[in-house]
C-alpha cells in the first residue's frame, strides 16, 4: 500500500510565527484560525499527516527540548478538542551554520519519515510552509511544495528564487484551509 502524506511546517502554517524569537511555552502558542478545519480536510486525502519544524532555539539555549515538548503536547490538545490528529512530529534542533544538520531545506526529516513509514511515497506528498526552505525540503525531498503566504518577506524571496531557477511555480494559498479545500 502507498502512503500519502502532507508534511506542515509549524510556525506561521499552524500557529501564529512569534518574529524574532521561539514560541517557548504554551501560553505563547496561538493556533492560526481554521487550522483544524484543515487537518481535518487532510485527513480525507492523505494517509499521514506530518509537522516538519526546524528549532534552532533549543541549539541556541533558549528553550530545551522539554520546552519544545510541551508546546506540541498543548498544542496536540487544541487540535484533538476540534478533531484535528498529526500523526507524527519532526524537528531539528540544529543550528543553521552546524554541518550537518537536518534543518530544512535539507530533506532529512522527510527521510526520517519514510524510514519510520516505509510505505511512504514522498512523490505522492506535499509539504506546506510559509518559507523558501520549506519549499526547498519539498523539493529536495520528491513532494510537491505549496506556499502559505503568512510571511509576505518570504514569498518574495520565493519570487525571486524562481527568477534565478527554471522550475514550475508551487501553487500559493494565503491559509492553510484555503490549500485543504484546493487540494481536496
Amino acid at each position: 500500500m502507498i502512503v500519502k502524506a502532507v508534511f506542515l511546517d509549524r510556525d506561521g502554517v499552524i500557529n501564529r510565527r512569534i518574529p524574532g524569537d521561539y514560541v517557548r511555552h504554551p501560553d505563547e502558542f496561538a493556533l492560526l484560525e481554521g487550522v483544524a478545519e484543515a487537518i481535518r480536510l487532510f485527513r480525507q486525502s492523505f494517509d499521514c499527516i506530518f509537522i516538519a519544524t526546524n528549532q534552532q532555539g533549543i541549539g541556541k539555549g533558549r528553550m530545551t527540548v522539554a520546552d519544545l515538548d510541551h508546546v506540541h503536547q498543548y498544542m496536540l490538545h487544541l487540535l484533538e478538542q476540534q478533531g484535528a490528529t498529526i500523526d507524527h512530529i519532526y524537528f531539528c534542533p540544529d543550528l543553521a551554520h552546524q554541518q550537518p544538520n537536518c534543518r530544512k531545506p535539507h530533506p532529512a526529516m522527510a527521510f526520517q519519515a519514510q524510514k519510520d513509514y516505509p510505505e511512504l511515497n514522498l512523490q505522492q506528498s506535499w509539504m506546506a510552509g510559509d518559507s523558501l526552505s520549506d519549499l526547498q525540503f519539498a523539493w529536495n525531498a520528491g513532494m510537491q511544495p505549496a506556499m502559505i503566504a503568512t510571511n509576505p518577506e518570504e514569498t518574495e524571496k520565493l519570487e525571486a528564487y524562481l527568477l534565478s531557477n527554471p522550475m514550475p511555480s508551487p501553487p500559493i494559498y494565503t491559509s492553510l484551509l484555503e490549500m485543504a479545500k484546493a487540494i481536496k
